[in-house]
């Protein structure tokens, strides 16, 4: 991976109002892609899953 290469890329950003926001970054290496929940001084990461229950991955790749 080349220096100027970033693993993660934002490929949805949502705000929920009150500070807080969901987006859905995507590894580019794998094509798994996560979810990022904030509001306030908190925060989550999980894989995005499928109505399968496998990880979410962007064929893209």
């Amino acid at each position: 991976m080349a220096r100027n290469d970033k693993r993660f890329e934002k490929v949805h950003s949502q705000s929920m109002g009150f500070g807080s926001s969901v987006e859905i970054l995507r590894d580019t290496q794998t094509g798994v892609c996560y979810l990022w929940r904030s509001g306030g001084y908190a925060g989550g990461l999980t894989a995005l899953l499928g109505a399968d229950g496998k990880p979410v991955v962007d064929p893209s790749l």
